[in-house]
């Protein structure tokens, strides 16, 4: 079992974003994500964005 953190997109540049989760900016690897953009939302765990966090998930 992982234990993910949601994060808000906040920059992208060459396969590394800059989060923000709960108001800790961190840059992590969003290479394994696909079609990123500042203002979407990514479970992260060990410091690599793991899923996009979609409108579906956020009612769940």
């Amino acid at each position: 079992m992982c234990v993910g953190l949601p994060a808000k997109v906040l920059t992208m540049k060459d396969g590394m974003a800059v989060v923000d989760a709960y108001g800790a900016k961190r840059e992590i690897s969003a290479e394994l994500v696909d079609d990123l953009e500042p203002g979407d939302y990514v479970m992260v765990h060990a410091g690599i964005a793991i899923a996009k966090i979609t409108d579906e998930d956020e009612d769940e």
